[in-house]
């Protein structure tokens, strides 16, 4: 009876969670509504409390939260065996999708209809990423004046700290990242310990760009990147596009742009990045890579994850990578701006903000139209990125 209630958990996690995978648009806020909808309100797997808990811990955690969410719930309903199923089925079609669109996207000499579409919705992306550093500014912000005056004075020179660091040097935004967290854990100690070669690990990359240097970009994505979404951007970008000259700007602008108009998770992007590095197996090794920390994380800690979020210290940390993350998510909106190369594309960015800031259009029709746009304007002559 006991392995039959497993196995029909099991199904039930495959189907809910690939179904999940394949329509859950919008990014982490969309995926977090949508597993607390499946899991709290109707199917009562979890109640409100616990699923809190389980999101603030997987915040807690570097990488893509919403991914590790997924997850820890999945282990929640069918244990082990259920993370890894639903963790696949969550994963694996954003994967599937985006490698597919790096065939017409990356292609060596993809059609002029599909490099207007490319340049348009690459265009917009720099104003998504605008506004999903206004959704997380707010809140962080109000937890930070709750501390009073230092802690206001602190968050505002981690948040400074991470739109340098994305903006001039995207390559390091994890020590940033990893640098900040460690200062406010240390502002909260009174015999603050030594942090002596705290980052020497995470302050080499690879010199060749073979699998190797591949390898190391998606596990800096993967798990070393607190905060995930955006914050991710600055990190592939100064690789890809400046360190292993994988991809052009204009390339990978249209990879970030794919992996926003996809379902599922936002990490699933670096695929598109392995895609252009070294072809189908470039991709998923990239995805499997990035990917695997979360699977560590939630099979290895999920026992622990209460007494993670009520960990003094674990909290501290997050309080001052987690403006850090916010930062850099600025600083890669500006990145993002800088690499368009072609005149009209700043009014597509432009028009792209209203929509999304003040408009408050969704993403993925933001996207869709902005390459709509592109193609018209392509197709009646006007230039597109090399």
């Amino acid at each position: 009876m006991a392995e039959r209630s497993t196995r029909s958990a099991l199904g039930l996690v495959a189907r809910d969670w690939t179904r999940l995978g394949l329509t859950g648009f919008g990014g982490p806020p969309a995926h977090v509504a949508l597993l607390r909808r499946l899991v709290v309100d109707r199917m009562r797997w979890m109640d409100a409390r616990a699923f809190e808990d389980a999101n603030a811990a997987c915040g807690l955690l570097p990488g893509p939260a919403s991914t590790q969410l997924a997850i820890f719930c999945a282990y929640r309903v069918a244990g082990p065996a259920g993370a890894i199923v639903g963790g696949l089925g969550f994963i694996v079609p954003a994967v599937v999708m985006v490698l597919a669109l790096s065939e017409l996207f990356l292609a060596g000499s993809p059609p002029l209809w599909v490099r207007g579409a490319g340049a348009g919705a690459g265009a917009a992306v720099a104003a998504v990423a605008a506004q999903a550093a206004r959704g997380l500014l707010v809140p962080s912000l109000a937890r930070a004046r709750e501390g009073g005056r230092g802690r206001r004075m602190r968050w505002a020179a981690y948040v400074a700290a991470g739109v340098v660091t994305a903006a001039l040097a995207g390559a390091w935004v994890v020590l940033a990242l990893l640098g900040c967290g460690a200062a406010e854990y240390l502002a909260r100690r009174e015999r603050p310990p030594s942090s002596a070669g705290l980052f020497a690990p995470f302050a080499a990359a690879p010199a060749k760009a073979g699998l190797g240097a591949l390898a190391w970009t998606a596990i800096k994505v993967g798990a070393l990147s607190f905060g995930g979404g955006f914050v991710i951007i600055p990190l592939m970008q100064s690789d890809a596009v400046h360190t292993y000259h994988w991809m052009t700007n204009a390339q990978f602008l249209n990879a970030v742009a794919l992996g926003q108009v996809t379902p599922g998770p936002v990490v699933a992007t670096v695929s598109a990045v392995g895609f252009a590095a070294h072809g189908l197996p470039g991709g998923v090794l990239a995805a499997f890579v990035a990917f695997a920390p979360s699977f560590s994380f939630v099979l290895l800690g999920a026992g622990r994850f209460e007494r993670m979020r009520a960990s003094a210290s674990a909290r501290a940390f997050l309080d001052g990578a987690g403006p850090a993350a916010i930062g850099a998510i600025v600083g890669a909106a500006v990145v993002l701006a800088l690499a368009l190369q072609e005149t009209w594309q700043w009014p597509v960015l432009a028009a792209a903000l209203v929509a999304l800031l003040a408009l408050r259009r969704g993403i993925v029709p933001t996207l869709v139209g902005a390459g709509a746009i592109g193609v018209i304007l392509a197709l009646a002559g006007a230039p597109v990125p090399s």
